[in-house]
């Protein structure tokens, strides 16, 4: 069987949302490439994983799946390139692409600061440009299928949500510019879902607001994530959607 190959950003946990678009990709018979950076989860309540990324690895791999895990620090200007290098070299052409990557540290206006803002945006905005663009130029002839995480979060979240806005915007843009290339390219809006950022409180409002009476779960999001990749949802495509359990209604 040929199988196809995706880009999945952010993956170094078991518990996060991407772990769970890799093992529903997988199921469907995609090839996966993990990009992951733990100096990132060292930095956040959680803590860097370090078997994380070998456990899902040895999953995906019992599952069917050919599995390359690659480190790659996205706020670095150069580290898309060098990524994609090790991709071509390694994995070959990809034909789906999922952006699930993120600098993600609460701060309001009055009290962000210059280099955590300038953080934001060079990872969940510039990077996520660089990663589309590199797609497209390496894309195959029937193109493929783009699609990126966002978020909702505005009011004392003022860096992750302002560059997640400006995500928003190249993703649509991809879907019009790119789509001559047989690329399609959507976005993503999963709504709270605790993979360790949650307190207590947090946890009980956000649970209260879900007209289910749950948060989300990576498994939740991750079969959209399939679809939209598939040879069905590749029509869909220059959308903003919210798959997060009623939670925006």
């Amino acid at each position: 069987m040929n199988h196809k190959t995706a880009l999945i950003t952010g993956v170094g946990r078991t518990v996060g949302i991407g772990a769970g678009i890799a093992h529903a990709l997988a199921a469907d018979g995609w090839d996966l490439v993990l990009n992951y950076w733990q100096a990132y989860d060292s930095r956040m309540p959680w803590g860097e994983q370090p078997d994380d990324v070998r456990t899902l690895t040895a999953e995906l791999t019992a599952a069917g799946a050919r599995v390359w895990a690659l480190p790659a620090d996205l706020g670095d200007p150069t580290g898309v390139e060098h990524l994609f290098a090790q991709i071509a070299q390694e994995a070959g052409p990809l034909e789906g692409m999922v952006l699930s990557h993120s600098e993600s540290v609460d701060s309001a206006i009055m009290d962000t600061s210059l280099a955590s803002f300038e953080r934001h945006f060079a990872v969940n905005t510039r990077a996520s440009w660089q990663l589309i663009a590199a797609f497209a130029a390496q894309a195959v002839p029937d193109g493929g299928a783009i699609v990126a995480l966002t978020s909702d979060h505005t009011a004392f979240n003022l860096p992750y949500g302002a560059s997640k806005g400006a995500l928003d915007r190249i993703v649509i843009a991809a879907a019009r510019e790119l789509g001559g290339r047989g690329i399609s390219a959507n976005v993503l809006n999963p709504g709270p879902v605790d993979t360790g950022w949650m307190d207590g409180a947090t946890r009980a409002a956000m649970t209260a607001l879900q007209p289910g009476g749950r948060l989300g779960t990576p498994a939740d999001v991750a079969p959209t994530v399939a679809f939209l990749l598939s040879p069905g949802g590749r029509w869909v495509s220059g959308q903003l959607i919210k798959a997060d359990g009623g939670f925006s209604a």
